[in-house]
């Protein structure tokens, strides 16, 4: 699961002791709540089909796709569905070739989502093997289903936006500099990327 409450405030709060922007975005925005998906093949799944369409379109193509295959979308009877079913469901070529990846891999055994490495940038590694799934997307099943606590997506773009205005920079920073300007806060990054999601869009900073 994610980062709970309790982590994202004791993450926050050590790098307020030591950032004061930090704890002066906190005293204006407040913490966040926790972004929890859960572990595992499906949500993996649902991240492909969600690329690039709105949330609504995602959910009607998956309710289509699980009324098609069954809860969960097994990956076996995605694997043995053909292509123009699959469309009929709303799955573009593309996203087949996605999908299909990311089930050959579990049910060969080559991607075992209970046993991803410990080290963050070799589990980055292990599921950008997935067709489709490049290292933003990695991170953010890291951070919001496994809740791993250093994981800091710098090429996200509200990531960057939001340090922007906690850190009260001229510009936005660059996904190498967002990744300097973060290298203090280890191991508590993971707090410090959804503290800048909330505060993106907050008016009051």
């Amino acid at each position: 699961m994610g980062l709970t409450s309790d982590q994202l405030k004791s993450g926050l709060d050590a790098i307020a002791a030591a950032e004061p922007a930090m704890a002066r975005a906190l005293d204006v925005a407040g913490y966040p709540e926790p972004r929890i998906r859960p572990t595992g093949y499906a949500t993996l799944l649902r991240t492909i089909v969600g690329q690039q369409v709105s949330v609504a379109a995602a959910t009607s193509v998956w309710n289509r796709l699980e009324a098609l295959l069954g809860e969960g979308l097994p990956p076996d009877a995605l694997l043995a569905a053909d292509f123009e079913t699959l469309r009929g469901c709303g799955l573009s070529r593309q996203k087949q070739g996605y999908a299909r990846s990311l089930c050959e891999l579990v049910v060969a055994g080559a991607l075992d989502l209970d046993a991803l490495p410990a080290d963050d940038e070799e589990a980055i590694a292990q599921l950008v093997r997935i067709k489709g799934i490049g290292r933003w997307s990695a991170e953010i099943y890291l951070l919001f289903a496994e809740g791993r606590a250093d994981i800091w997506p710098a090429g996200d773009l509200a990531v960057q936006a939001g340090l922007h205005k906690i850190l009260g920079l001229e510009e936005r920073p660059s996904e190498k500099h967002t990744r300097e300007l973060a290298e203090s806060w280890r191991p508590h990054r993971g707090a410090a990327a959804i503290f800048t999601w909330h505060c993106y869009n907050n008016p009051a900073l």
